[in-house]
């Protein structure tokens, strides 16, 4: 999703010579197969935006592969990239990074402040561990390698897979379906009382090549929005952009995650960035993308 928005954006701005690979074309996880590639292309820039990535569920089921693929792709990408002499490498972690009780909203001076919200900690050690790669590079090597701690995404190009995908496309995914089949309830985990912020995943793409054209400092960096919902609402507003008429029900016992996850974004909004679309606005392309989406599922084509 984020990959695919970045190229968009590059496109948009007349960009032609970009490397995308996809995994049928470089294995992340593979080392020398990184360094190959790497080594044949040259490129100026790195985007590391490439990660196994999913909500509560998929973190608690698979912490292993979590720790294990994101430590690799970090690893390898930011080492052999060095290697490579590539000048100029953005890796993109997650708010996820942070404590689960760290002070709101969250300043990047609380990275390993406190305890990591356990129904995550795996991916966000793994994440943790790509910005202090970027870090030490930069020191003992003087790479020009930074590192953007994105929140909550949403928007094209999402996984929308029922059980292994983020919050809201999962929710969209679900409510249509429900609708789609008349059903009465809907069921979401948790309380529905878990604070969130949600950046569409376009203003992501905005940020990111803000970042490397005006950011050069060693310390990691929010990007994150300006509004702020529980988890009811947001239910709410995919109950309303799918038409779904039934009720919302909560399964408590399910885990609601960390409480409130807001993120300090005045760094970055001190350097002249700012997001600029509103959730509604944001979701209603959402949910268009998962309708195109599932018409191509459908259709078999």
């Amino acid at each position: 999703m984020v990959g695919s928005a970045v190229i968009r954006l590059l496109q948009k701005r007349g960009f032609s010579n970009l490397l995308n690979p996809g995994r049928d074309e470089l294995n992340f996880l593979d080392q020398s197969a990184c360094r190959s590639y790497l080594q044949e292309n040259k490129p100026d820039v790195v985007i590391v935006a490439a990660a196994r990535v999913g909500g509560i569920y998929a973190n608690s089921t698979y912490p292993a592969q979590f720790l294990y693929e994101n430590i690799m792709i970090a690893s390898n990408l930011v080492h052999e990239s060095y290697k490579a002499g590539v000048p100029r490498l953005l890796f993109l972690g997650s708010t996820c990074i942070y404590p689960r009780e760290a002070q709101q909203p969250i300043q990047e001076s609380a990275l390993l402040s406190a305890p990591l919200e356990k129904t995550n900690e795996a991916y966000a050690l793994a994440k943790i561990c790509g910005v202090k790669l970027c870090q030490f590079y930069r020191q003992q090597y003087g790479c020009d390698y930074i590192s953007a701690m994105p929140t909550n995404l949403y928007g094209p190009g999402d996984n929308y897979h029922p059980e292994n995908s983020h919050v809201i496309p999962g929710m969209i995914g679900r409510f249509h379906e429900a609708k789609e089949r008349g059903d009465s309830t809907v069921t979401i985990w948790g309380t529905g009382k878990a604070q969130r912020e949600f950046l569409f995943v376009d203003d992501l793409a905005e940020a990111l090549l803000f970042l490397l054209e005006y950011y050069h400092g060693a310390e990691h960096i929010n990007v994150g929005a300006f509004e702020e919902f529980t988890i009811k609402e947001v239910a709410e507003e995919v109950k309303r952009v799918t038409g779904f008429k039934g009720e919302i029900v909560h399964d408590l016992s399910k885990p609601d995650g960390t409480p409130r996850k807001k993120s300090d974004i005045s760094k970055i909004m001190a350097l002249g960035w700012r997001p600029k679309t509103a959730f509604r606005e944001g979701l209603a392309i959402a949910y268009a993308d998962f309708l195109k989406a599932h018409r191509v599922v459908c259709c078999g084509t």
